[in-house]
């Protein structure tokens, strides 16, 4: 093989691997997520979550939480950020929930109070079935 062959070949094999390292991440950002984590359903005890308490869960391979809210009983909202996907936390002293990376807040309803969140969080749909909480 002469060098210019070889030079070609090797210059082609390089190329094709970057195209397959840019293309790849791109074709997944596209895809829509597989049909059977939609119908994921997420089932916890009723007594694990107390008034005012929370419990952080995975639900469709998201973060979530599930507040029992004094008052007005269970939510189930998302814990990732709307305006930059960082996981907010429960304050449980103030009633609210705060993004730590830019001190975005929500209310315990998922609606924003103050900071650079662009919209609420997601609620999730759940529903009390006697002593069981059904999340999905």
């Amino acid at each position: 093989m002469r060098r210019r062959g070889f030079l070609k070949a090797l210059l082609t094999f390089f190329g094709t691997v970057s195209l397959a390292s840019f293309a790849y991440p791109l074709v997944r950002f596209f895809a829509p997520p597989s049909s059977s984590a939609v119908n994921e359903k997420v089932v916890l005890a009723k007594q694990e979550i107390p008034i005012g308490g929370s419990k952080v869960i995975v639900f469709n391979d998201k973060p979530a939480i599930v507040i029992n809210v004094p008052g007005k009983g269970l939510i189930a909202l998302s814990k990732v950020c709307t305006h930059l996907g960082c996981l907010v936390e429960y304050d449980k002293d103030k009633n609210r929930l705060v993004c730590p990376c830019h001190a975005g807040t929500y209310d315990l309803q998922g609606n924003v109070i103050s900071g650079p969140p662009p919209k609420s969080l997601p609620k999730i749909p759940l529903r009390v079935d006697g002593e069981q909480i059904i999340i999905g």
